[in-house]
């Protein structure tokens, strides 16, 4: 019998969320300090976060179904915002070419994006989960930075390289990469104390602290 949780519904919206908003905000490029980067990753990185807490306390089976949620909503999005641009613009409007700009997807952008999440997503789930068992659930901190530092890079590779490769030189793809990877991975930092809060919250209100020691880890098996 499946379990009942209070708050995974929750923690899965605020992931879900998080995703879509990330994907829309990525449209543009911008200087941060020393860093450039799309401004998804003003906030992507809390997805990782999400990510992180879900696995640790409701194991990598649940937070997998999360993953593949987040992944459909947002080819969802993608495909609505690509056949509403397609459509005939109503007379009077005349806001296409802010449209196309804003919100008009290419499918390389949108197939950069879904894979780039789905692999960093999983690899990141994957790598905290299976370092809980060898750490016997202590040094927090250690499991969610090391798999945000895999599951980061694997992310900010895949999706600058197949959206922006022939498009943008080189030297702009390596600086936001690293700019990406760096940005999101201090995040995670930053926001470890914040995490260790809900973690605790979460594993004493839900009576769940699941160690995934029978678990398929194939992200295509139910």
């Amino acid at each position: 019998m499946q379990k009942s949780y209070k708050y995974l519904g929750v923690i899965s919206v605020f992931f879900v969320s998080v995703l879509l908003i990330s994907n829309v905000a990525s449209t543009k490029i911008v200087d941060f300090g020393w860093f450039t980067f799309d401004g998804g990753t003003l906030l992507f990185p809390l997805s990782y976060i999400f990510g992180d807490i879900l696995t640790e306390v409701y194991g990598y089976k649940n937070t997998k179904g999360v993953i593949w949620l987040g992944f459909f909503m947002a080819l969802l999005m993608s495909l609505v915002f690509i056949v509403v641009g397609k459509l005939p613009s109503a007379s009077g409007w005349n806001n296409q070419s802010a449209y196309d700009l804003i919100l008009g997807l290419t499918p390389r952008i949108v197939f950069a994006s879904l894979i780039a999440y789905a692999c960093g997503e999983f690899s990141n789930s994957y790598i905290l989960a299976k370092m809980k068992i060898w750490t016997k659930g202590k040094i927090l901190w250690a499991r969610t930075i090391g798999s945000t530092i895999i599951g980061e890079f694997v992310d900010s590779i895949l999706f600058i390289l197949i959206a922006f490769w022939g498009i943008l030189p080189n030297s702009l793809l390596i600086t936001l990469i690293i700019s990406n990877y760096v940005f999101k991975t201090a995040i995670e930092i930053i926001f470890t104390p914040a995490t260790y809060k809900v973690v605790n919250f979460l594993k004493k209100e839900e009576g769940e602290d699941y160690y995934d020691t029978d678990t398929n880890f194939n992200p295509f098996v139910k």
